[in-house]
């Protein structure tokens, strides 16, 4: 190699590492530090915070927010907010500083838990009805005596409508084979019904199963569980996120988080409301989850092993799947994918 070669060789990189030395020149003057270094609070304890100075800088006023919402300050810029109302899960503790006509922003992650473990129910089977061992069971509502069922698989895709008592297929449509269909729900007249990794979910009319529209995911990247209140949409996506949707446009407005006292969990997966509850299927758990839908606090877990066991066993045989609630007559139905049964069952809390 000549000398001229060398020469170039060097100033490129020492160009480079110039450039990457370069990549953060602002230099951080403040931090936030919390009591004890907690990072991890439960509902009912306080966030003590305050700003960490380790230069010594005059520092004009200090304002804290958690992600967007501003918070009040306590004295000599500290900062003492209980953690009551606010939703679970991560959240961003971030700080203004302003010193010497500057201002500079400081951040520390943080995640709120729920303050009590979650109470562990039992089940009764009060009843088992015929269910179509060649339904893969991603969707399961009530709309009065009829049961509403979306099947998954790519090329096995569909709505049905089904007659539970008999386990008959009433009315069906197939949906296009590339696409794997998930969860459903009904809104008025309507059918809202997701697809897996498609990101895109489609519109059907409640009585003729007719495609009536389409929307698309912009949040979220894959679907899984869908249900409502009535005023609102709650959508899983296998994450520790639940999606809450705008009804009307069904665009992913905000979230929460589904947590116990000790961490976040996820994949959840068919959704059912039941009296003001969001109750979750968990994939490859044989449980469902029943999680307050205000704050994400995982509140109970019902205990479903050995229902598996009483339907007929066969290689297709999958996962527990399946959450439906007659308001009418109180009762609650569940069954899993390619099940040959439909069972209803009592809570034993």
């Amino acid at each position: 190699m000549n000398k001229r070669n060398l020469f170039v060789i060097i100033t490129l990189c020492s160009l480079i590492f110039s450039c990457g030395s370069n990549a953060d020149t602002k230099k951080k003057y403040f931090s936030i530090k919390t009591d004890d270094n907690k990072t991890k609070f439960q509902l009912g304890e306080t966030v003590k915070a305050s700003i960490v100075n380790n230069k010594k800088i005059e520092i004009d006023s200090v304002t804290f927010f958690l992600g967007t919402i501003k918070l009040k300050s306590a004295s000599n810029n500290t900062l003492e907010e209980k953690i009551d109302t606010e939703k679970l899960g991560k959240h961003l503790l971030k700080a203004i500083v302003y010193y010497d006509g500057k201002e500079e922003d400081v951040y520390k992650k943080l995640t709120f838990l729920n303050n009590v473990s979650p109470k562990l129910y039992k089940y009764k089977i009060i009843a088992e009805y015929p269910h179509d061992q060649n339904a893969f069971t991603q969707g399961l509502e009530f709309n009065g005596d009829t049961l509403y069922e979306s099947t998954g698989k790519n090329g096995l895709s569909s709505l049905r409508k089904v007659n539970y008592k008999t386990g008959d297929v009433i009315a069906k449509t197939a949906i296009d084979k590339k696409y794997f269909a998930e969860g459903i729900t009904i809104v008025k007249d309507k059918i809202i019904q997701l697809t897996w990794q498609s990101k895109e979910g489609f519109i059907y009319n409640l009585n003729t199963l007719e495609k009536t529209g389409n929307f698309s995911y912009n949040k979220s990247k894959e679907g899984w569980g869908l249900c409502n209140d009535g005023k609102h949409i709650y959508k899983s996506d296998g994450t520790e996120k639940i999606w809450i949707l705008d009804p009307d446009t069904l665009t992913e407005k905000s979230y929460i988080e589904v947590t116990t006292h000790k961490k976040i969990k996820s994949k959840f997966n068919e959704l059912e409301w039941i009296e003001g509850k969001i109750y979750a299927n968990t994939w490859q758990k044989d449980g469902i989850a029943v999680i307050n839908p205000k704050n994400g606090g995982l509140e109970a877990v019902i205990d479903l092993s050995g229902l598996r066991e009483k339907v007929t066993q066969h290689s297709d045989l999958d996962v527990l799947n399946g959450i439906a609630y007659k308001k009418d007559t109180k009762q609650l139905f569940v069954t899993g994918k390619n099940w040959d049964k439909l069972f209803e069952i009592e809570i034993i809390k």
